[in-house]
């Protein structure tokens, strides 16, 4: 099943995925370092989140109209962010460029992790931190958000074997409510992953 029309999806006046941060990143975002990478990150919720507790940011996506809502987003709440409009299938960040790299939802087929996972351990820091929270392979057939093709969905096994040279500092597979506007929305099994590059 191919993924949705982002610009489509983010043309509506209302946020897809709501302005609120996502919480798993909230509940561990003291951890990041300066600056931080978002990728994927549509219409800005995270990254202006982020922005607003102090970090510089610099969001990623290949939806020009979702980052355009991003940047007013991050303008209404009086702050700063850098937007990128890029296709993660070529996206190369700079190596040794950034202390945190943040991945919420962003699901990408085995072809793409191969390739721009190593990316991100090489662009990241010395003690820099990887925060990321994707829907579990188990999440198919829920309804309640979330791709239905197994190759774009994670396991434990998946992030093992992709994000090589990070200290995993946590990795489950959990169940939890998602309440992230009209297409995250209900009970949902998630991949959750932090991890750290060694100083």
């Amino acid at each position: 099943m191919s993924l949705p029309d982002w610009n489509a999806r983010y043309s509506a006046s209302e946020f897809a995925y709501g302005t609120e941060p996502n919480s798993f990143l909230k509940q561990h975002a003291d951890l990041l370092l300066d600056p931080v990478l978002s990728i994927a990150e549509g219409e800005g919720r995270n990254a202006v989140y982020l922005a607003s507790q102090g970090w510089q940011v610099h969001a990623v996506d290949n939806s020009s109209v979702g980052l355009a809502k991003a940047a007013k987003l991050a303008a209404d709440r009086n702050v700063v962010i850098t937007t990128e409009v890029a296709d993660l299938q070529t996206f190369a960040p700079e190596p040794n460029a950034y202390g945190g790299v943040v991945s919420i939802y962003a699901h990408l087929s085995s072809s793409i992790r191969a390739r721009l996972y190593p990316l991100l351990v090489q662009t990241m820091k010395p003690g820099g931190i990887l925060i990321l929270e994707a829907y579990a392979e188990n999440q198919r057939g829920r309804g309640t958000g979330g791709p239905s093709d197994p190759d774009l969905l994670l396991t434990c096994g998946k992030v093992e074997r992709d994000l090589i040279g990070l200290e995993t500092m946590l990795l489950q597979e959990t169940e939890r409510e998602v309440l992230e506007g009209k297409f995250h929305t209900g009970m949902a099994s998630v991949i959750q992953y932090i991890g750290k590059k060694s100083s």
